[in-house]
């Protein structure tokens, strides 16, 4: 019997991801200065659920995306432009790393992003990870049919990780305030813990509740 078109390539073998990740990470290294933090299944991992790495993903400021380059290219990865408003590609042994200046549908690495972020362990490397909540916004925001793992990965970020809800509101409602509020709602309809202020402050901003006076 033919096997189906539809079954899925074989995923790399961790150790293989894993070898990438490193030359990523040396490859950062040759950009003395230059911002950048891991967002995608690596933050997922740290933050949240751990799924599996199938790829890297990095984001970077967009002024920084011609050293970067150079220097993935200088580690050995073969580059290109995947799109070339927000997405460009680092490639090594069948592995790909993204390297996004915009994350869905415009979300660019900021002071106060970077400002958040830590450096965390993954796998025994250390890596600068985005703060879980700009990762939840990203995964909420981005999840679509094609992509509903994104959704689960948001959702297991806000049920592990030390949030500030504050700043999650604020985020939210500069990206997609109408969609964070409905992963809180979906998140307590799972029994997850989420205050009731941030659920309240989003409604507020889409217009399900008055707002506070002074709010």
């Amino acid at each position: 019997m033919l096997a189906s078109k539809s079954v899925a390539a074989a995923a790399p073998a961790e150790s293989a991801i894993l070898d990438v990740l490193d030359r990523t990470l040396l490859a950062m290294d040759r950009c003395s200065g230059v911002p950048y933090l891991m967002i995608g299944e690596i933050g997922s991992a740290i933050w949240g659920r751990d799924r599996g790495t199938k790829d890297i993903d990095l984001l970077v400021r967009p002024e920084s995306l011609p050293e970067v380059l150079a220097a993935f290219e200088a580690e050995g990865f073969h580059t290109f432009v995947k799109f070339e408003h927000w997405l460009y590609k680092a490639a090594m042994d069948g592995i790909e790393v993204d390297i996004l200046f915009r994350a869905s549908p415009d979300i660019m690495l900021d002071e106060e992003m970077l400002t958040r972020a830590s450096v965390e362990s993954f796998r025994g490397r250390s890596v600068p990870i985005a703060p879980p909540e700009d990762l939840i916004v990203m995964k909420a925001v981005a999840a679509t049919e094609d992509t509903a793992r994104y959704w689960y990965d948001a959702l297991g970020i806000v049920s592990r990780a030390p949030l500030d809800w504050p700043y999650l509101v604020r985020r939210s409602c500069q990206h997609g305030a109408r969609r964070m509020l409905s992963l809180l709602l979906f998140a307590t309809s799972n029994d997850l813990v989420v205050p009731p202020e941030p659920i309240q402050a989003l409604m507020s901003k889409v217009g399900l509740l008055e707002r506070t006076p002074g709010a």
